[in-house]
Parts: structure tokens; sequence; C-alpha cells
């Protein structure tokens, strides 16, 4: 039994895979949310930012999970998606992350502190103000 849906990319070289994922319909899209969000977790993977570009074509659905990884303890997490995400949308859907940019930003946890997820929330809080 396959554990992964054929969709979903194999590897971090994966570009096949995802520029698929671009050609398909939300119905197929969204339950695989949940799993690309997880290629967010390092920006620096060859395809992530293509993840993150799919991702925003589908805002309702994903920020629910975005949501889940800025109030986790994985800060590179957070950050990628703070750079990759957040600060992308349009500013229906930004301003929904105010609250966890705003404590990121104004209350950082050590983690946050050491790996400048704080920095990160605070360029993206003058976003929010510019918008």
């Amino acid at each position: 039994m396959e554990h992964k849906p054929k969709y979903l990319p194999r590897d971090k070289h994966d570009f096949e895979r995802v520029n698929e994922l671009f050609q398909l319909d939300p119905p197929i899209i969204v339950p695989l949310i949940p799993r690309l969000v997880e290629w967010l977790q390092d920006i620096n993977w060859p395809i992530a930012s293509d993840v993150a570009k799919l991702l925003l074509k589908y805002p309702e659905e994903t920020i629910p999970h975005i949501k889940a990884v800025l109030n986790s303890k994985d800060d590179i997490w957070k950050n990628g998606c703070l750079l990759y995400f957040v600060q992308k949308l349009p500013e229906l859907y930004i301003v929904q992350f105010k609250n966890e940019v705003t404590r990121i930003a104004t209350d950082p946890t050590q983690g946050e502190l050491l790996e400048e997820v704080n920095e990160t929330a605070k360029r993206v809080l003058v976003f929010f103000d510019k918008r």
C-alpha cells in the first residue's frame, strides 16, 4: 500500500510533481494541503518556494495549517511560513495572522529569538501596516 498520494512530491527536487499539482483541480489539491505545508519546513529545499506559490492559490484552506505551524515549536518552519506564505497573502487573508505575527514580534520564545523569527515577524508587521 502506498503511503503518499501519487500527487505529492517524492523528494525535495521533485519539480515534476509540483508542476503537475498546479494543473490539478481544487478537489484533488485541498486534501493534500496539510502534507504540502510540510514542504515549507525548510525553505532551502529546492521545491519549497514553488509549493508555497501553489498554497497561495488556496489561502482559505491553507491558513489553518499555517496558523498551526506558527503556534508550534518549529521555529525554522515558522520563518519559512511567514516569508513565503503569510507576507504574500492578499490583505483579506493576511489580517487573519495579525495575532500570531504580533505575538512572535513582541513576545518571542527563546527559539524564535535564536532563529530570528521575531525579526521576520517585525518585517511582516510593517508589511501589514503598508496595506
